[in-house]
């Protein structure tokens, strides 16, 4: 027989486990099975009135961690774009052709500097407001 505490989070199978919780309630396998071992993704466990875990969708992040998720997005797309900055300036320095034109540097400089300032945006931190990137960077290759 399996048993589940709702105060530690954890199964239990009587007769091997010494220290059960008093809040442990028996568990069926189907609902271990469902619950515990394979729960399906994009759900976080929590537990019924008489104890039993159950499945739910997990809560909204909060706006401090929306913040957090768009300022990591907000990195790694200024990170992304380093090498296509520094390979047009490389062009430039060197009097060479460059591979963009210089509407698409100042593009690039634009969505670079609008990046930047979108943890200030009114709109942040909402993912659907983000900066958008030009087109033409997709087509570039490293």
């Amino acid at each position: 027989m399996r048993k589940y505490s709702k105060s530690t989070g954890t199964s239990y199978i009587v007769g091997l486990h010494q220290d059960i919780p008093f809040d442990a309630v028996e568990i069926s396998d189907e609902c271990y099975e469902r619950v515990i071992g394979n729960p399906p993704p994009g759900k976080v466990r929590s537990h019924d009135a008489s104890g039993l875990p159950i499945l739910i969708d997990p809560p909204p992040f909060t706006r401090e961690q929306l913040a957090v998720i768009e300022r990591l997005w907000r990195d790694a797309q200024i990170n992304s774009l380093r090498w296509l900055r520094e390979r047009h300036q490389d062009e430039v320095d060197s009097a060479r052709p460059t591979t963009l034109t210089a509407e698409q540097s100042v593009e690039l400089l634009d969505y670079v500097q609008a990046l930047r300032d979108w943890p200030v945006a009114p709109d942040f931190p909402r993912s659907e407001c983000r900066p958008a990137e030009p087109s033409w960077v997709a087509g570039q290759t490293r």
